[in-house]
């Protein structure tokens, strides 16, 4: 019984590590495509999204070593991809006033609500954790951008 059982964990060890080494090869789009109308901000609320935002919501990627190692180069990949689509300060000039407007509040709805950038960002990025100065000024860019009226102020709790 004995024989067995340690029989079929190496062939299991053997055929897990075999998965493992091939979907190494499972190609994964980690480009970034060309900057077509930067944002254009000040230089305070330029440095708190680079270094918060650009690396999913912007084409100046900066993709690190474990981007490469399936299947987290996936997930990265993943959301990167989806951040993109969301918002991407690398074409806001692209966008209408009207959606320049709504992308500004639910931006900022989000980071007021502690829900950008993610945890599992901030984990490995401890830089992107945003003070409580990057969320003043982040506000203050985005009411300048935004009426009064879609973006209430932040009731103290």
């Amino acid at each position: 019984m004995k024989i067995r059982t340690k029989r079929i964990l190496r062939w299991l060890v053997g055929v897990l590590a075999l998965g493992a080494i091939l979907i190494q090869f499972v190609p994964v789009d980690r480009t970034n495509p060309p900057v077509t109308s930067e944002i254009q901000v000040s230089v305070e609320v330029g440095a708190v999204l680079k270094r918060a935002c650009y690396d999913c919501h912007s084409n100046e990627t900066e993709w690190p070593w474990y981007s490469r190692v399936a299947p987290i180069s996936w997930l990265i990949a993943h959301d990167v991809r989806e951040g993109r689509k969301a918002l991407n300060f690398s074409t806001w000039g692209e966008l209408g006033s009207d959606s320049r407007v709504e992308v500004l509040a639910e931006s900022w709805e989000e980071v007021e609500e502690d829900e950008m950038p993610p945890w599992f960002y901030i984990a490995p990025h401890q830089d992107a954790r945003l003070t409580t100065k990057d969320k003043a000024v982040l506000r203050v860019w985005a009411l300048a951008g935004v009426s009064s009226r879609a973006l209430p102020e932040h009731e103290d709790e």
